[in-house]
């Protein structure tokens, strides 16, 4: 068998040898093999083998590990190592403003970019007294050299003439006229020991000099993080961080308001001219905001949540308001996590002597932002408080009502068409409360309105300076009511927004004059939409207030075009999470100025704390017989009773037939027009019709009418 030669060797082998060597390039056509022989031996050329080494180098973890470590330490030199660079960059630049005049130039453009001329105008003020001043120090320079010949001179005769002085004084005291040259000599000693601790130390100076140079330059640069950020120490988030004016200032840079942007980069002070000072307010800060010009207020109120984040707060926590000054926006900013905290107990709680005075006191409802009481004035006043289902609006409604339950004057009428109880411990407070959902409950919370309709077209009519004690109508989940679809005997639909609705049109009335003689009415409704609030009634509401909503269109049904404009947002509220809070519209309330609206966190009085707070205003005012149901007398029949004065008459005058009607029932009948008897009985066909040029009801057709009812009451009665 023929020698195996090693790769290394083939170029000596003879040519004798040459068959046995390893062919490293592949036959185009190899021998087939017989089953018995042995299979070829693979081999693999020194590249193949060199780069599966340097792979398993590569990726084994000891080597992974070192890089690890060698990256780490490199960026961290590189990083120090930039830290001084950037530290030299600073303070070359504080040197460069100290000397010159850059730092006044740059405060003026700043200025003038802001649009502030009053502050460009003191810059520049400020920049002439610099130059003078400077201009000033240049020529004192000039004659420097001759005062300081004439000080040398000065200085060096005045010391000689002290030093001659002391050694005469020296001399006469010891007897020596040797002691004349004693201070001289001090003097001259002191010098030849001051040369030599400067010899000695100036060589380590000079050594550690640079150092400490470079280790300052290295502190600046660290303080300052003046490095790339690609190789600064990642950080965590700075959640709840200090609100600081370069914090603010980069918020509203990285809007993404291209204006904006370019204003504070051309600002020379970074931004910081835009902002008015940082103000604690409550349970966050305050800080007013003057836009560069081509900046709109709109444009930073539709970023909220990207400013709220920017500033490492959530959107709830930041709140955009619009102050009084021109393309100024005024930002309160919460400390993280403050406004999920529960506020105090209600005073109504807390103080038992609590009493209430509707025509001048204030009813103390929550908190503002700021953490001031939010106090609210009831006084001739109606109300509309809205939001999605259980977020507070009973309790937030409940807690005004047993204020004014403090005050024995008022007197309350209440319809809670959720009928769970919420209202219950007015029963012996309020003459009538009336409690449920069903269509039955519907009915008598009109008709409760229309009686408060009927007193109050009393009190107009009475005599002047006649003096009424306040009366409250309040409806809880009045949009059952507006959606009530039955019809009265006269067809006339109780829910609804057309002219014929009598729910909408009793509280239109107590909207349109109720306040003048104290008649008011309180409403709260769920989700308002045009269907179940409809807009004539919303916009009567002198205090409109509204917990979290869904849609902006939905804020604008439940606080006004105006409050949403200036930054209410009550759709932006959390549902679930921001419970109780209430963001107000009213005159009755501070609200600061230039804003529309009012966000306030309102006390909490839960059913049990309720019902102790009405124990407490029952005492105040005695025994109060309340009603449970509506009484409007005997039901009657309009038809039948038309048919009843007809008597035996063919055709009678329209006008005898209301005087009849009167006189069967002048509670029912007695306030009817013409154009009542009209409305019964169009659509029946038995409509009053002409006869010698005459208005009059026909008996035999109105006869024909109640038969054909009759009959069809009894059909379907038999189905």
């Amino acid at each position: 068998m023929g020698t195996v030669h090693h790769l290394d060797d083939h170029r000596s082998t003879s040519p004798d040898t040459t068959e046995s060597v390893v062919n490293l390039v592949k036959d185009p056509a190899p021998e087939p093999t017989t089953p018995n022989s042995a299979p070829p031996v693979r081999r693999v050329s020194r590249a193949v083998r060199t780069a599966r080494v340097l792979r398993m180098a590569a990726t084994h973890e000891r080597t992974r590990t070192a890089g690890r470590f060698t990256v780490r330490h490199g960026m961290y030199i590189v990083r120090h190592g930039m830290y001084i660079v950037g530290g030299g960059r600073i303070v070359a630049r504080r040197a460069w403003e100290g000397r010159t005049a850059s730092r006044y130039e740059r405060m003026l453009r700043a200025a003038e970019a802001a649009g502030n001329l009053e502050l460009a105008t003191e810059w520049e003020e400020r920049l002439s007294r610099f130059r003078a001043a400077r201009h000033q120090r240049r020529m004192d320079l000039l004659s420097a050299p001759v005062r300081a010949a004439k000080g040398a001179a000065a200085g060096l005769g005045i010391t000689a003439g002290g030093l001659l002085l002391l050694g005469i004084v020296l001399a006469v005291a010891n007897e020596n006229f040797a002691d004349l040259a004693t201070p001289t000599l001090a003097l001259i000693e002191l010098v030849r020991w001051i040369v030599l601790i400067i010899t000695v130390v100036w060589g380590p100076l000079v050594v550690l000099g640079p150092w400490a140079a470079l280790l300052a330059l290295w502190g600046v640069g660290r303080h300052q993080q003046a490095a790339p950020q690609w190789v600064l120490p990642a950080r965590a988030a700075d959640v709840g961080a200090p609100i600081t004016p370069s914090v603010v200032v980069t918020a509203l840079r990285d809007l993404g308001i291209a204006p904006l942007r370019k204003a504070v980069k051309e600002m020379g002070d970074a931004g910081a001219a835009m902002l008015g000072p940082i103000r604690i307010a409550g349970c966050g800060v305050e800080v007013d905001v003057t836009l560069p010009s081509g900046v709109a207020t709109d444009e930073v109120q539709k970023r909220r949540r990207k400013l709220a984040e920017n500033l490492a707060r959530h959107e709830h926590e930041v709140f955009i308001t619009l102050p009084q000054a021109a393309r100024t926006v005024r930002l309160w900013i919460a400390d993280s996590g403050a406004l999920d905290e529960p506020i105090g107990p209600s005073p109504l709680m807390t103080d038992t002597t609590l009493t209430a005075d509707y025509t001048k006191g204030k009813a103390p409802w929550g908190q503002d932002l700021r953490g001031d009481a939010a106090l609210i004035s009831l006084y001739q006043r109606h109300m509309l408080i809205t939001g999605l289902s259980n977020q507070g609006k009973t309790a937030a409604l409940r807690a005004l009502a047993l204020w004014l339950a403090l005050d024995p004057r008022v007197e309350f009428r209440v319809a809670d068409l959720k009928g769970v109880g919420d209202w219950g411990m007015f029963d012996g407070l309020a003459t009538v409360l009336i409690q449920g959902p069903t269509d039955d409950h519907v009915i008598e919370a009109t008709e409760m309105l229309e009686d408060l309709v009927t007193e109050m077209e009393r009190r107009i009519q009475a005599p002047p300076g006649t003096v009424f004690t306040p009366l409250i109508g309040i409806v809880d989940e009045a949009q059952v009511a507006f959606m009530c679809p039955v019809l009265d005997s006269e067809k006339r639909p109780y829910g609804g927004s057309k002219a014929t609705a009598r729910y909408f049109m009793a509280a239109r009335k107590i909207h349109n004059q109720g306040r003048a003689v104290d008649v008011l009415l309180f409403q709260g409704t769920q989700d308002p939409t045009d269907q179940n609030l409809p807009k004539l009634v919303r916009e009567g509401a002198h205090t409109r207030a509204s917990l979290a909503l869904g849609t902006e269109s939905q804020a604008r049904m439940a606080l006004g075009d105006k409050a949403v404009d200036g930054g209410a947002a009550p759709n932006l509220l959390r549902p679930g999470l921001d419970k109780g809070t209430v963001v107000v519209a009213s005159d009755g309330i501070k609200i600061p100025a230039g804003q529309a609206a009012l966000t306030v966190r309102t006390h909490y009085i839960s059913t049990d704390d309720a019902a102790e707070i009405a124990t407490r205003a029952k005492a105040l005012r005695g025994a109060v017989t309340t009603l449970h149901t509506i009484d409007q007398g005997e039901e009657r029949d309009p038809l039948t009773d038309v048919l009843t004065v007809l008597g035996d008459t063919a055709r009678v005058l329209t006008t005898d037939v209301l005087k009849r009607l009167t006189a069967l029932s002048e509670d029912t009948y007695g306030t009817w027009s013409h154009l009542d008897l009209k409305r019964v009985l169009d659509g029946t066909g038995a409509e009053p019709y002409k006869s010698d040029g005459r208005m009059v009801v026909g008996r035999e057709r109105l006869a024909r009418v109640l038969a054909n009812r009759d009959t069809e009451d009894s059909a379907s009665a038999a189905e």
